[in-house]
């Protein structure tokens, strides 16, 4: 049965906050909102979390796992960054992009794409997750909430207690975070490659 945290969108409380943290540590899977809609997350290195999130959602394994980064240092010890996709991605955090780039030795090979050898990274613009990224020191383990056969991820978290409470282990509720996933851009060939149209404005890329 999940747990129910109801966290204030613009003044996080700090003690909620670290028991969320608490609890993904120690391998909890939880859902969380973000600034283009809900995700699941874990811990970095949760083989059991991967495999739910896998069932949960209906993931082969060439599904791209986001990490969920919390600022621009932290994402660089994940994923190798030369300097034009440096200076494009640094004009977009904290965004609704998701970029896909080669994994350093720092992921985990599971999270990888079993061919490319990459990783999607992001940093969000949102107050709750920002504050749940600090409290943890590390990155999310994350994939968007959008559940198999539906057109639109889930945005209300008493609505995925309902549903979901049989397969997560917490849900953290700040009150509404849209409906539309990530932009999702892949880097991994040198150019900037639209996988998704989303959230994020596309022109830069374009």
């Amino acid at each position: 049965m999940a747990k129910y945290y109801d966290v204030h969108p613009d003044n996080p409380q700090p003690r909620t906050i670290g028991q969320i943290a608490d609890s993904i540590r120690a391998d909890a899977l939880v859902a969380y909102p973000t600034d283009s809609c809900y995700a699941l997350g874990c811990r970095l290195g949760s083989r059991d979390g991967i495999e739910r999130i896998r069932t949960i959602r209906k993931l082969d394994d060439r599904h791209h796992f986001t990490l969920v980064c919390q600022d621009f240092a932290q994402l660089g010890q994940f994923v190798r960054v030369d300097n034009d996709v440096f200076r494009a991605i640094k004009a977009s955090t904290p965004g609704s992009y998701t970029f896909i780039l080669p994994a350093t030795k720092e992921v985990p090979r599971m999270l990888q794409h079993p061919k490319k050898k990459t990783v999607g990274v992001r940093i969000p613009d949102h107050v709750v997750t920002q504050a749940l990224l600090a409290e943890l020191g590390e990155p999310l383990l994350s994939s968007t909430l959008l559940l198999p056969g539906e057109e639109e991820p889930m945005t209300q978290g008493w609505e995925i207690k309902d549903l979901l409470d049989h397969v997560l282990d917490g849900v953290v509720d700040s009150g509404d975070c849209g409906t539309e996933p990530t932009t999702v851009i892949d880097f991994s060939g040198g150019e900037a490659e639209i996988v998704r149209h989303g959230a994020g404005d596309t022109s830069r890329f374009e």
